[in-house]
């Protein structure tokens, strides 16, 4: 059984775009043999870009699991996206993942979205190794790149190979653990035709004894055995230092870096090997912690098969044949026909089947076991982040935290069957996607689609009509402004009707006065010998607020307080329905009388980006009429807590992106409504 899951290794492809993260994912399925030939990312051809939108845009959208075999080990790789409007799809794959390969391009080294993937791994504690690709590009630096990697990332990077040449120039690799040279084939390697042992070149000796020392001394920090050795003069071997990489690795302590070029078939043989020396399996990583849902008692599964079930759906994706829920399990097994609990919903459902994914084909399998990551059919409730497991032993793992969308756009649907269809696609999308969220505008009436970017929404907006066959209109969201009472005023409101016979009679005195921001709208009554009786108070108050939405310019008054301080009514007259209309009519004589003020939303925005943008990102805070609460520098990283106006907010995506080089994010969330200044409120014309 552990030998079995020693040999396993779990592990995600992350990258900026263009790195060439599905690239060396393809030459990885070539080599292991699970491919005859490689596709490439500008013919549209991979294996693992296998969606429409991919293969048009040459991006990754979503991420693709497959599963491999090199030299006994046996890799499940999700490949994921590069793109930051896709890192949702980065972030609930590194949380089932117990390594990752940081890919960089040599040219760029570590580029935005680099970092942002990199801070997703360190939340979860993933370790990882990193692969300078694209070394035979024009401008490729490897030195730069791990000096890159500690500035930029505050990664302890230390390389474990040198290139030999660059750019065109680039041939081989000194592998500094064994300290051996090793020549590509001039076409590049193959499985039959691999790089070959030859000299060092001697104008390289020098470098590479220093690069030798110097990862040496990382590992000599870490490891007391290896301290012991050199101090000693004794021989450092291969084998000492592949033990003190692996151990300095998962314990997330360092990061070796390795190079090559992946299109070019350079260097990913020795990537292959990396993955198996020094990346950790499921008995690496230890117990996966979680808690008993019922008494919230901290609990723990090991990477056991002989254990109690338990594993985490971490991705939902529909097709022709219905529901699949990607799941990692951390302990135990499942089989097919099994029955298993889900612990959030405290539902039970039945595995129908069970897959073993590569891209959008699948493999039948009768089970999975404690370590595996496939797709199970059958799990009617499940949504990603939820634990199944033995109802008897029930636990629940983390849950994923998914940043909240910061793009809105307006939809519509333009037939009453494509209404129909658009409220089914929703569903399907929200649940494969929970980065995706849908409303309706209580004051427009339109519907609302969130996500995480222009791109995102566009990919939805395509997969919308090419999916689900839904025609629809996109549009442009607008503000929800709330308007205020600018003064107190107390105003008679009345109906007064006679038309023969009964007739419809109501006085109804109210005094009107703004309240607290936020403190919503609050009825009072101060009659006194019994002018008015309750039920005709009551209607007052109904009427007042039936008119209250819609104020001086159209919008929802909010934060007063309307008190009635008497009236008159006739004892046939009068009723409830006049009292109606008096408590509505004296709500529209109020706001003539003293206006309104208008309220707009003010958003709590949180920017992170490098410290080098600082000034960049307070400058466009400033211009927006913003003002910066807090800010604290971590590392390279710098922070700022901001209020910002929702009316400035829209395009704030690609402002920032291009004032910090595509490395800043935010979120954003509603904290209050506050007045709306009046030269803005002569711009937006309001008068």
């Amino acid at each position: 059984m552990s030998d079995r899951i020693e040999l396993l290794r779990n592990i995600g492809i992350m990258a900026h775009i263009d790195a060439g993260k599905t690239t060396t994912t393809e030459r990885i399925l070539l080599y292991t043999g699970k491919i005859r030939s490689a596709g490439e990312v500008h013919d549209g051809a991979t294996q693992m870009d296998w969606m429409e939108q991919e293969q048009e845009r040459k991006i990754t959208i979503t991420s693709a699991a497959t599963t491999v075999f090199w030299k006994g080990h046996q890799y499940n790789i999700i490949d994921t996206p590069g793109h930051v409007d896709f890192s949702m799809e980065v972030e609930r794959s590194l949380r089932v993942l117990d390594g990752a390969v940081a890919l960089y391009c040599a040219k760029g080294g570590v580029e935005p979205q680099s970092e942002t993937v990199w801070r997703q791994a360190e939340r979860y504690h993933v370790p990882r190794i990193a692969f300078a690709n694209k070394m035979d590009l024009d401008g490729a630096n490897f030195p730069r790149v791990i000096d890159m990697m500690k500035k930029r990332l505050n990664a302890n990077a230390f390389a474990i190979q040198l290139p030999i040449g660059s750019e065109k120039n680039f041939r081989g690799i000194v592998d500094l653990v064994e300290n051996q040279a090793y020549y590509f084939p001039e076409d590049g390697e193959t499985k039959e035709n691999q790089a070959t042992l030859g000299e060092i070149p001697e104008d390289m000796a020098l470098a590479v004894e220093e690069a030798r020392q110097t990862l040496i001394d990382v590992l000599a920090d870490n490891d007391d055995d290896l301290t012991l050795a050199f101090l000693e003069d004794k021989p450092i071997t291969p084998e000492m230092l592949k033990k003190s990489i692996r151990n300095v690795t998962i314990t997330n302590k360092g990061v070796p870096v390795l190079c090559g070029s992946a299109y070019s078939n350079k260097g990913i043989i020795k990537l292959l090997d990396a993955i198996n020396d020094y990346l950790p399996s499921p008995l690496d990583i230890g117990a996966t912690k979680g808690r008993d849902p019922k008494t919230m008692v901290d609990l723990s599964r090991k990477a056991d098969e002989n254990a109690y079930f338990s594993a985490l759906v971490f991705k939902i994706m529909r097709d022709a044949f219905g529901k699949l829920a990607f799941t990692r399990v951390y302990s135990g097994s499942v089989k097919v026909g099994d029955l298993v609990y889900n612990a959030n919903k405290g539902v039970r459902d039945r595995v129908m089947r069970i897959l073993r994914m590569h891209a959008n084909d699948r493999e039948d399998v009768q089970e999975l076991k404690a370590g595996d990551i496939g797709a199970l059919i059958g799990l009617k409730e499940s949504i990603t982040g939820d634990t199944i497991c033995d109802a008897q032993h029930q636990i629940v793992y983390g849950e994923m935290v998914f940043p909240e969308p910061v793009v809105r756009q307006a939809i519509e649907p333009r037939t009453k069957a494509s209404k129909d269809k658009m409220e089914a696609a929703f569903e399907a999308l929200s649940e494969e996607d929970p980065s995706f969220r849908t409303y309706v505008d209580k004051e427009t009436g339109q519907t609302i689609i969130a996500g995480m970017g222009e791109l995102h929404l566009e990919i939805l907006v395509e997969r919308l009509k090419r999916e689900f066959k839904v025609e629809a209109i996109i549009g442009k969201p607008q503000v929800s402004y709330r308007e205020k009472l600018s003064a107190p005023v107390t105003v008679t409101g009345a109906q007064i009707k006679q038309t023969g016979g009964k007739g419809q009679f109501a006085e109804a005195n109210v005094k009107f006065e703004p309240i607290g921001t936020g403190e919503g709208v609050l009825y009072e009554q101060q009659v006194r010998n019994g002018e008015l009786t309750k039920q005709f108070i009551d209607a007052t108050h109904k009427g007042i607020e039936n008119a209250r939405f819609s104020g001086k310019y159209g919008y929802e008054v909010v934060d007063f307080k309307a008190t009635v301080l008497g009236g008159l009514m006739h004892e046939q007259d009068s009723s409830e329905f006049a009292f109606n209309f008096a408590g509505s009519d004296a709500f529209k004589k109020a706001v003539m009388a003293v206006g309104t003020d208008i309220l707009e939303p003010i958003m709590k925005v949180e920017i992170n980006c490098p410290i080098d943008y600082i000034g960049n990102v307070n400058n466009s805070i400033l211009e927006k009429g913003g003002k910066i609460k807090e800010n604290e520098i971590e590392g390279t990283v710098y922070t700022v807590q901001s209020d910002i106006p929702l009316r400035e907010m829209f395009g704030y995506a690609s402002t920032l992106r291009t004032i910090t080089s595509g490395r800043g994010t935010f979120m954003m969330t509603f904290k209050c409504f506050d007045i709306l200044p009046k030269d803005i409120k002569e711009r937006l014309f309001f008068y």
